[in-house]
């Protein structure tokens, strides 16, 4: 008892809660909209709100409702987005996300019911859209869940909340199959401790976030709720500092050893600076401020950091934070992944990822190890620079393992899934552009040869 109360209490810190709201208002109808190019002519798409706030799209392929074997798939955005919902940004997943209505499933996509962090929240507005769709469209024979990026970490825990361990709950499982790529996994607290290294490493190098002339606060704060500092601000003084955004041949020696200090030190590329910089401030500011009542979930106590020309005055000069053990464990119980589902997961990460370190897939790979579900994961990597979106054959193909792996017990390899893909690049790959790109013999590195390790 006291145990349930305690993860009712973090998940209130979070602004939501581990069940279906029962105070939801009631969904309003899909109703009939053009569907976005590219997805297919043929399709027919609609969009509503789901009676908490949420928006969505969902399509519809030609003749789907016929199709003896209909499949839909619950689509889970990354981000998260820190401003209110709007429905551009579920149409912006359709139609990155096209190929799926293209290869004959049904897309369902949520914008969530609000912005900012919330992993359980998404999950639980994943599972209410689909609901949605079955009581207006009919129940599929077979249900996906896809999470794409932060959206993976929301899939992974809907997977773990309505798809548990044992036979009794897989028969009564709402969803068939887990699809993940590019995931942001092993919960907030791993995922997002480098961004808490990236702040104080660049204040220490840069000193301009903030400047000394401004209002200080502690870094793992992000910004204060009143700060006016805009994005375009931001880039600004990084650009300054660094010359981020200017040939390599126009910045002075002062701004490359910076640069290269800041890089090296927190193991990102130069392209992804500027937007984990964002993160690891309006998001923080969100996720500390607004979902863990001004408690900080991140600390870097006893963190050794190298990688700079002095790293004795950088861990010296580097300011130190010690987590708060409530809002540590509030965020792990929105968000970390107990690995205990029963559905069958097919996995997909950019080697040369620049936002989600591929690294987080070994944690994930340990997590679901350890609840005694690693045999039911299956793990690929690419060689592409991609974050948001990787080839297009590559995602029907992972789609069709793993419709294979749930109807004929044919579990996939890496090495099945770039043959799928290869065969299926004639007919996704119009452009010539995309291609597959998986590499089978490919295995990430741990999350802490990249992210310093934490005190417990």
């Amino acid at each position: 008892m006291k145990k349930q109360l305690s993860q009712l209490a973090a998940f209130a810190l979070l602004g939501t809660a581990p069940l279906l709201s029962a105070h939801a208002a009631p969904a309003t109808a899909p109703k009939p909209a053009t569907c976005p190019s590219p997805v297919p002519e043929a399709a027919r798409c609609y969009t509503g709100e789901d009676g908490t706030g949420a928006l969505y799209w969902i399509a519809i392929p030609k003749d789907w409702t016929k199709d003896a074997n209909r499949v839909l798939v619950m689509h889970a955005h990354g981000g998260p987005e820190t401003g209110p919902p709007k429905l551009e940004r579920s149409e912006e997943d359709l139609k990155r996300w096209a190929v799926t209505v293209k290869a004959g499933y049904a897309w369902a996509g949520s914008t969530y019911r609000r912005g900012g962090y919330g992993v359980t929240m998404a999950a639980e507005d994943t599972e209410r859209l689909r609901q949605i769709f079955v009581r207006h469209f009919g129940q599929p024979k077979r249900t996906l869940l896809h999470g794409q990026s932060y959206g993976a970490g929301v899939a992974a825990k809907a997977a773990e909340l309505y798809a548990p361990l044992g036979d009794a709950a897989m028969a009564k499982s709402p969803y068939d199959g887990l699809l993940l790529t590019s995931g942001v996994l092993g919960g907030g607290n791993s995922a997002y401790d480098f961004r808490l290294d990236l702040r104080v490493v660049y204040q220490y190098v840069c000193r301009n976030h903030p400047r000394p002339d401004e209002p200080q606060y502690p870094l793992w704060m992000g910004l204060p709720i009143a700060s006016k500092l805009t994005r375009a601000e931001l880039a600004a003084r990084v650009k300054e500092c660094t010359g981020v955004g200017m040939p390599a041949a126009q910045r002075t020696p002062e701004q490359a050893a910076r640069l290269k200090t800041i890089l090296s030190v927190v193991k990102i590329q130069e392209r992804s600076l500027v937007g984990h910089l964002n993160w690891a401030t309006w998001l923080f500011q969100d996720l500390v401020q607004k979902r863990l009542n001004g408690r900080n979930p991140f600390g870097n106590i006893g963190v050794v950091y190298s990688g700079s020309a002095d790293d004795a005055a950088l861990n010296a000069g580097v300011v130190r934070y010690a987590a708060d053990p409530q809002a540590k464990g509030a965020l792990a119980a929105d968000s970390q992944p107990t690995g205990r589902t029963s559905l069958p997961t097919v996995g997909l990460h950019a080697i040369d990822d620049p936002t989600a370190f591929v690294e987080l897939e070994n944690a994930y790979r340990r997590i679901r190890d350890a609840a005694g579900t690693g045999g039911n994961l299956v793990q690929s990597f690419s060689a592409e620079r991609e974050h948001s979106y990787l080839s297009d054959s590559e995602y029907p193909a992972l789609f069709g393992a793993l419709m294979d792996w749930i109807d004929k017990g044919e579990k996939p390899t890496p090495q099945s899934l770039a043959q799928r893909c290869a065969s299926l690049a004639p007919r996704y790959d119009t452009d010539g552009k995309n291609g597959c790109h998986i590499k089978p013999e490919w295995q990430p590195p741990t999350l802490e040869s990249r992210v310093p390790s934490r005190a417990p």
